[in-house]
């Protein structure tokens, strides 16, 4: 891999009415908004030769990819190691809900019937390993927030992945070379 364009998905239906999701079976896709940010991204992207698709099993993800890469005829590879976090019992509550428990816990503590955020930290670098590991020269990944988040900022040297970028903007390219993305593996 010489390249890595790495983006969250369009706006999704959940993100709308203000829910988490981290289960790809009960994901419900892209807004309009969502399909007018993929239809963007494909804009974007237009001038970029892309060898792979990487993405998430999250249908708002593949919807993106979709439409992000419509009219190409690129190979798709994906990868569950990209998934949105395992979130439990929090599955269908509210954002606020969710970051309310995520206030009172330490990064390392599972969510109930879910993983931790530090075990989909993990989970995230080994994915991105494997994305390393490809010998496509120009690999698009679409994926989700958080795992955006934390590559972003371990690339960029930050003592916590989840600063100093924290809101990360649907169907926006991150473009990574290998040493920067072996960064954010590290």
């Amino acid at each position: 891999m010489r390249l890595a364009v790495i983006a969250r998905h369009g706006q999704s239906k959940l993100n709308v009415a203000g829910l988490v999701n981290g289960n790809p079976a009960l994901d419900q896709g892209l807004s309009d908004l969502g399909r007018v940010e993929a239809g963007q991204l494909a804009g974007q992207l237009a001038a970029v030769a892309i060898d792979l698709l990487v993405v998430s099993e999250f249908p708002r993800a593949q919807e993106t990819a979709a439409l992000a890469l419509a009219g190409r005829d690129v190979p798709r590879s994906v990868d569950a190691g990209l998934n949105d976090v395992k979130i439990g019992d929090l599955e269908g509550k509210t954002l606020a809900d969710y970051r309310a428990w995520k206030k009172a816990h330490p990064n390392d503590e599972p969510f109930p019937g879910g993983e931790s955020l530090g075990e989909a930290a993990l989970r995230y670098a080994d994915a991105y390993e494997r994305v390393l590991a490809r010998d496509e020269e120009t690999i698009l990944v679409v994926c989700h927030e958080i795992p955006v988040r934390y590559a972003v900022n371990a690339a960029a040297g930050s003592n916590t992945l989840d600063g100093p970028a924290h809101d990360i903007a649907n169907a926006t390219p991150y473009v990574f070379d290998a040493n920067g993305l072996r960064r954010a593996v590290e």
